[in-house]
């Protein structure tokens, strides 16, 4: 459920908590003025007592409908989502015929993916960091692939 939903909700169940507190008085109301045997029923001491209840209750309701409010009215967490936008570009065509195996497999891998952390092209090809490293500086000496820096790694992508 959204923030919003919530909100309201929570603003409905302190109306309906509203009337039942109002019904509530009523009906003490009615038993006191019943059951009080003082000879001016607005000086009987359980009154006060009831306005006392009234007064609570309803600074609960109040407090249940600021946070209804605030949940209405708040964003909820976005959650963070990395989208690849992948444009409509012209096919490249790259001459790969003097690489060696090991650097067309994983040319293979960054062409495929578009963009891919040099971490993942390691665990993907299965070979070592040395070697992926060595791999990827010929790619790029051959201007095929481009390194990024990114904190503690590096994104590899396709030299346009």
């Amino acid at each position: 459920m959204e923030n919003k939903q919530v909100g309201y909700l929570v603003i409905g169940l302190a109306i309906v908590v509203l009337g039942i507190t109002f019904l509530f008085n009523n009906a003490l109301k009615e038993i006191v003025n019943s059951s009080c045997t003082m000879a001016g029923h607005e000086n009987c001491t359980m009154y006060d007592t009831i306005n006392k209840q009234t007064y609570l209750s309803i600074g609960i309701v109040a407090i249940i409908v600021v946070i209804g409010i605030v949940l209405v009215f708040t964003k909820p967490k976005e959650r963070i989502v990395i989208k690849k936008i992948k444009e409509k570009q012209e096919e490249r065509i790259y001459d790969l015929s003097d690489l060696r195996k090991e650097d067309k497999d994983t040319f293979k891998i960054v062409r495929e993916s578009g963009t891919i952390f040099q971490a993942d092209l390691i665990e993907k090809t299965g070979y070592g960091k040395a070697k992926v490293s060595r791999i990827l500086d010929r790619l790029e000496n051959r201007n095929l692939i481009e390194r990024k820096r990114r904190g503690m790694t590096n994104v590899v992508v396709l030299k346009n």
